[in-house]
Parts: C-alpha cells; structure tokens; sequence
C-alpha cells in the first residue's frame, strides 16, 4: 500500500504542495488563492479549544476552590462567570490567584517585575508589590536555589526560568536538592512549595537557545512533577494545581501558544488534576498520544486522514479515512498517566507517541517500553514515535531550518497510516 515514505509519493506530494518557478507563476492566474490560514485547522480554529462559556465550565476534572470537597458536585452553574483569555493571561491570572489567597507566595525571576519577556507577569508588581514579585540576577541556578530555601521555610515560591534552555545550569539545585530533599532529610523538610515556571517548545525560528524541549532530561529524577498544558483553561488549572501541589513542579509553558490559543477561562479559582491525561477524542483503532503544542499538529493529520485534500486523496487509502483514532493530551509528563494510556491501547492496539525533543531517551522512549512491556499482547504494531529528529532538543543547525525539525501534520499522518496497515 502506497505511503508517505515512498520516495516518488513523496517527491509528488512535494512538488504538488509546494510548486515552483514557472509552474506557480501559471497557476496563480487560474487557480483562487488559498484562505489566509489555509485549509486545514490550526491553533486559532482548533476544535479542542473551548470558546463557550458552558464548554469551559464543563472542563473534564475541573474542581472549583470555593467548592465544599465533602458536598456533592455541583449541577448548575449558572454564578460562574468566564473572560477570553490567551494562554499568557491565563497563567497570569492563576498567578494573581496564587498571590491574592496565599500571603507567603512569591513569584520572581529574570525580568519578572517588568511583566516578563511573554508578558505573563504584567502588572502583578504593581498589584502586589515589588517584595512579593521582583527580579533576580541572570543565574538560573540561583534562581532554583533560592526557591528551594523559600520553600524549605514554608512559603510558597513561584520561580521563572526565562526560557527552558536556561534550566541547564539550575539542573543541579532541581534534581539534586528540589527532588531528593524530602527523602534526604527523612521527611523533615521538603521544597513542595516550589513551582518553577518555564516556556518550551519551538516557535519555527528560535534556534538551539530558545526552542528547545528538555523534558526528557527530568524523567529520571524522582520528586520531581512536570505538567505542560495545552490551552488557557488548562494552563490556569494546571498551574494552579502545581503551585499547591505538596511536591516541586516544572511548569512547562508551549511559547506558541501564548497568543495563538484563546479560550474562555473561567475567572473563579480553580484546578486541574496533576498526573491525569486527557482523553480528547474518543477512538477504537489507534491511540495518538502527545503533548503541548503537538496536539494540534494532531488534530490537523486526524483531519488529513478524514478528508485529506486533493494532494494527498491519491496517497492516503479509502480504507483508512474511517479509522478511529483515540487522541490523548498527556498533560503530565512525570508521572505520567500508565493507567489512562494503558487501558486505550489495550483497546485499540497500536500507539503512536508524538513530541517535539529527539528520539533518543526521549519522554516517547519510556513510555513505549512501558507500553510494549504492559500491553504487549494487546498490540497489533509495534509502539511508533513522531519526534524532533535526532541531535534535538539541541536545534544544531541554523534556525532557518528549525520547522524541519518539528514533527508536523505529514509526519503524523505518515505515522498513523503506517501503523494501521501494519
């Protein structure tokens, strides 16, 4: 059966997306320009976001703070009020939260009192004050260790690493001290009061110093929780629920999306549940399992594989257009949800694992040999991985070629194609 890794599939596929010179010049006078954003759905279009209040209120797991935990849930919701936000707000607004209930919480870091370089920060000096919110010097290992005393004396900090390909230097203070500290000390002391805040991931032209994915390097520390979201609500909830969670927490924040994901936030206090995935989009043929940003280059191969468009209809089978595919937002990376991956691929029998870092000992590395060890007589194809191809997340070329890194929408589909007709 034909498929995108075909060489002539390929170089047809290309020539037929991507016309050149002469051939593109002919067809502009015949042929209606695209739509602005294309075809196919992107961040700002994507299904999986809520832009009604009701959907927004409704968000899977969602436990609200002025809610008795011992009173059944709540049907009507009719006092609870949403705003539009983008993913920046969003997190800005747990953080106004976290400050305004909890007297002892802090938030610092590099440029943080001047709103940060994403903004996410605006104005809370100005709300709170600047002993509360305040810059530090350019050492992100200070930068840990500092939160780690502050949470050690019981208060809550609120650490800001610039970018994720800053947290190298703080990788001694995290996994040394932050993760092992409670074991250390015999449960004495612990630095579960720390959040550390950090955006990741690639923006397409960010080089090997600001597009980077170092989630994989944490895996193996113990203590540790790391969470990325997806969205606004989720990146409110999430974070919300890693300040107050009792263990310190990486905060991954997908740069991306800051701006370009938009939903409506509910404006009251509430959490999402760290250590649990989301299933997205039910299925029963194939488990699409990702993260953060790629979640929506997987919502666009889905509908590359529905309706796949003139380009592709001779490439992707009639066979395959009907499949149904399970598509899961990991949401926290350690610990990761085993039970929630488990029982879909036990139900559907093949995985595919997408992520923006490099293959090799990447987040995608153990979960497919936990999966293949605990399912394995479930599964009709071997686990597959879509990710940074190998060298990242160091991004060792020139920027110009960073999207070629990233696994997009065609890499996917190539993936699930591949893997239902194993």
């Amino acid at each position: 059966m034909p498929l995108l890794r075909s060489t002539s599939n390929l170089a047809r596929l290309s020539r037929s997306l991507f016309p050149l010179g002469r051939q593109c010049r002919l067809n502009s006078t015949t042929a209606s320009p695209p739509p602005a954003d294309g075809h196919l759905p992107s961040v700002a279009s994507s299904e999986l976001l809520s832009t009604k209040r009701d959907t927004s209120l409704r968000t899977p797991g969602i436990t609200w703070a002025d809610d008795d935990v011992n009173a059944p849930p709540r049907i009507a919701l009719g006092g609870r009020e949403t705003r539009k936000m983008n993913t920046y707000q969003a997190i800005r607004d747990a953080m106004s939260i976290a400050l305004s209930k909890d007297e002892s919480a802090v938030v610092f870091g590099e440029d943080v009192a001047f709103g940060g370089v994403f903004r996410c920060t605006m104005g809370l000096a100005e709300e709170f004050g600047r002993e509360r919110v305040f810059n530090t010097p350019l050492t992100e290992q200070g930068i840990a260790g500092f939160g780690i005393g502050l949470a050690l004396m019981g208060h809550t900090a609120i650490a800001e690493i610039q970018f994720a390909d800053y947290i190298f230097p703080a990788f001694d203070q995290i996994v040394n001290e932050a993760a092992k500290i409670r074991y250390r000390s015999g449960g004495s002391y612990n630095a579960g009061g720390l959040t550390i805040r950090t955006p990741t991931m690639s923006v397409g032209h960010g080089g090997l110093y600001h597009s980077q994915s170092p989630e994989g390097f944490f895996m193996g520390a113990s203590g540790l929780k790391i969470v990325i979201p997806r969205s606004p609500i989720q990146a409110k909830g999430l974070l919300l629920g890693s300040i107050r969670d009792p263990n310190p927490v990486i905060f991954m924040e997908p740069k991306i999306l800051y701006r370009s994901a938009v939903e409506q936030v509910p404006i009251d206090d509430f959490e999402l549940p760290l250590g649990k995935a989301e299933v997205l989009r039910s299925g029963s043929d194939l488990t699409l399992l990702t993260w953060g940003t790629p979640v929506y280059h997987c919502e666009t191969a889905l509908h590359l594989l529905e309706t796949p468009s003139p380009e592709l209809d001779s490439i992707v089978p009639r066979s395959l257009r009907s499949s149904k595919v399970e598509l899961i937002d990991l949401r926290t990376v350690l610990p990761w949800d085993i039970e929630t991956v488990m029982e879909s691929v036990n139900r559907t029998g093949r995985l595919v694992i997408v992520h923006e870092a490099g293959m090799t000992a990447g987040v995608g590395a153990e979960i497919s040999a936990e999966i293949q060890k605990r399912c394995f007589l479930k599964l009709n194809a071997p686990v597959r991985r879509v990710t940074g191809w190998d060298g990242r997340p160091s991004i060792p070329v020139a920027l110009q070629y960073e999207k070629f890194h990233i696994p997009d929408a065609i890499r996917i589909l190539d993936a699930i194609m591949e893997t239902l007709t194993y």
